[in-house]
């Protein structure tokens, strides 16, 4: 029989790109695999088989540069690429070995193909049940068989795998070879970092020997076990069914800190490493991950950036005819006046207005204004108004000071101790809180700065009673609009309260899903922006307010917070419905838009990411909010809820006994802000 080994290798490796080529004792990784492999008695030939992708020609360079063959084919298609290199060097078997295990074992791989010819199967492998070490992984299979995978399969997962076909499908007789002692618990690959660590240590133990075999390997793993500590979190074949979002974000953690730039992007914030992490295209309510699989977006569209839902038309037709024309210039452009003149015919009781880019931004310049105006330096905050110091200073005292205003856990570390005491909390709807805080701190407040709503509305005028302490002491009243606005008004929540403050923040859903945040106010206190130094260099680009400009006239036509309210509505009551049935206590929450459901029970958060879990596999985004967008029809409701209340019966099969747990494939979601190890 002919025998050929096809190593399996590419640069783009999700998790560790490059990995083939790092230097290992200054040698590639690849060339240590491809010369310990050569060592096999068995196999006459050896090959790579890489992507046709740009970023693999180095790797095709270098392959025929030792003195290797190396074929090109399908990036995502690897069955074919296995099929087509196989069929130019027609072997009468084919050695499979994957570029992450340079420490394959030439006499192991000797045994399974002696194996495979003693057995008369189709298809070999040590890996069927597996008891060797992770990474000395070998399959060994006819041509033939191969063929008959190639043509047959049609599922994503066997087309990428190459080989799943073959152990799955029954018209293929199979094999397995096992080891006397199940070792299957030990990591030699390489696809993390760590794992890199690893194997990087082995070969310097035996350095300058490369043909060191796997017993060996064994007893200095059994003699040295620190050596080896680095990758013992990791999982085997993990990466088989981790989808390329998946792989991308374990990536990220390593070199960006918190794994993301948004909190409330987190995965962990979802469904902690199953969670898809990141999109290829996004529009109306539907989201594409990096492996081309759509979901149905009933969680946060972009943390409520797309209320006319993902990529309008319009709003980006606008956008890329103002980048034809030119984002920047020494000038400014002219679309930030009309976007102020918009605003403040929307809000008349105002008469100027700032732009920035995002929402902590324009919080942080409100405040300037503030302080600037009166000469005070103290804060009276209720609600969430971003992560800059003024801000997080509340918690400079007391960790769990701004719990109740969104995000619990904020951690102050590196905010100034000075800042201690100058911003200070009170609850929604306590007005005496803030009269207490007024009344210790005599001529000290400089701004009262607030959400209008986010969870429970406005009881026993509250507004109302706030903004006659803001007068009656001189306070600047600011309303904080950056997730309120243009959900239940044409402008902000405050027009429906007939409460006026004096200054009012903008952001979010003002340019569907493109940068832009404003600050108007009333003229007496917005000039003092002029006697302070207020300025950054983007907030001078035009697509942020030719954005909001086309995004506002949309909304202003079609009256879109009236649908999203009334949908929204719908949504609760949902909601409310499935509890009642499967007798559930449950409470929502939110603005209209904004609809939100908390499980009265010690397993909420449990009961939460079985939600997401479940979902997510039906093809929805979901949790237990939604930020409505005029994209969420009754349609996408009704078959939303029929998907959801088989989750409901289980969380009611949970209450009366059954462990939510054994019903988790991970971790259970987090609540708030936590380091990540």
């Amino acid at each position: 029989m002919k025998v050929l080994a096809i190593v399996q290798a590419r640069m783009g490796s999700t998790r560790l790109p490059n990995k083939v080529m790092k230097s290992i004792c200054g040698v590639p990784l690849i060339e240590l695999l491809l010369s310990r492999l050569s060592k096999a008695k068995n196999i006459d030939r050896v090959i790579v088989a890489t992507s046709s992708s740009q970023q693999d020609l180095p790797l095709v360079n270098y392959i025929h540069s030792i003195g290797y063959g190396c074929e090109q084919g399908s990036e995502i298609d690897v069955l074919d690429r296995y099929n087509k290199a196989a069929n130019k060097y027609n072997p009468d078997v084919i050695v499979r070995i994957t570029g992450d295990c340079p420490l394959v074992d030439p006499d192991l791989v000797d045994a399974a193909i002696d194996h495979f010819k003693m057995e008369e199967v189709d298809y070999f492998s040590n890996t069927n049940p597996p008891s060797y070490p992770d990474g000395l992984d070998i399959e060994v299979f006819k041509k033939s068989a191969l063929n008959i995978a190639a043509k047959e399969a049609a599922l994503t997962i066997d087309r990428e795998h190459v080989t799943p076909y073959l152990r799955n499908s029954p018209q293929f007789k199979k094999g397995n070879m096992l080891n006397s002692e199940d070792l299957s618990q030990y990591r030699w690959t390489v696809d993390e970092r760590e794992d890199l660590e690893v194997v990087s240590k082995i070969f310097e133990f035996f350095s300058p020997d490369i043909f060191f075999n796997w017993q060996q390997i064994l007893e200095l793993q059994k003699e040295k076990p620190h050596l080896f500590k680095s990758n013992i979190e990791f999982k085997r074949n993990q990466g088989m069914y981790m989808g390329t979002g998946q792989k991308l974000y374990k990536r990220a953690k390593q070199i960006i800190p918190g794994g993301t730039m948004l909190l409330s992007k987190r995965p962990e914030m979802f469904l902690p490493d199953q969670w898809p992490s990141y999109f290829s295209k996004s529009k109306g309510c539907r989201v594409w991950d990096l492996d081309n699989k759509e979901f149905i977006d009933m969680s946060i569209m972009g943390i409520g950036t797309n209320i006319l839902g993902y990529g309008h038309p319009e709003v980006d037709d606008a956008v890329i005819k103002t980048v034809q024309n030119g984002n920047m210039s020494t000038f400014s452009c002219p679309e930030e006046v009309y976007l102020i003149e918009k605003l403040l015919e929307i809000n008349p009781w105002a008469q100027m207005g700032r732009l920035a880019r995002a929402g902590g931004e324009i919080n942080s310049i409100a405040i300037r204004i503030a302080r600037a105006c009166n000469g005070r330096d103290k804060v009276a905050i209720c609600g969430y108004h971003g992560w800059h110091d003024w801000y997080l200073s509340a918690n400079l005292n007391n960790n769990k000071d701004l719990d109740g205003h969104l995000i619990p856990g904020l951690n102050p570390r590196g905010v100034p101790r000075g800042l201690l005491g100058t911003t200070l909390p009170f609850e929604y709807n306590k007005i005496e809180q803030l009269e207490k805080l007024i009344s210790d701190n005599p001529n000290q407040i400089s701004a009262i700065k607030m959400e209008v709503s986010r969870n429970d509305g406005p009881k026993d005028n509250f507004l109302e009673k706030v903004r006659s302490l803001a007068t009656k002491n001189n306070i600047i009243l600011i309303f904080d609009e950056c997730t309120s606005g243009f959900r239940e008004t044409y402008g902000g929540l405050h027009k429906k309260y007939n409460v006026e403050p004096d200054l009012a923040l903008f952001a979010k859903a003002l340019g569907n899903g493109y940068a832009i945040s404003a600050c108007i106010g009333k003229s007496e206190f917005m000039t003092a922006a002029e006697g302070t130094f207020i300025s950054s260099t983007f907030w001078t680009e035009r697509v942020g307010p030719t954005a909001a400009l086309k995004t506002l006239e949309i909304m202003e036509r079609e009256k879109s917070w009236e649908q999203i309210s009334s949908r929204g509505l719908e949504i609760k009551e949902g909601w409310n419905n499935l509890a009642e049935k499967y007798e559930l206590d449950i409470t929502t929450w939110g603005l209209s838009a904004l609809p939100g459901f908390t499980f009265n029970y010690a397993n909420n958060l449990a009961y939460k990411t079985l939600i997401t879990q479940e979902m997510l596999k039906k093809g929805y985004l979901a949790g237990n909010t939604i930020y409505v967008c005029t994209h969420h029809t009754s349609k996408i409701i009704k078959d939303y809820f029929e998907e959801l209340e088989p989750i409901f019966k289980q969380v009611k099969e949970c209450e009366d006994g059954r462990d939510v747990m054994k019903l988790l494939n991970g971790q259970i979601c987090h609540s708030g802000f936590k380091r990540l190890n």
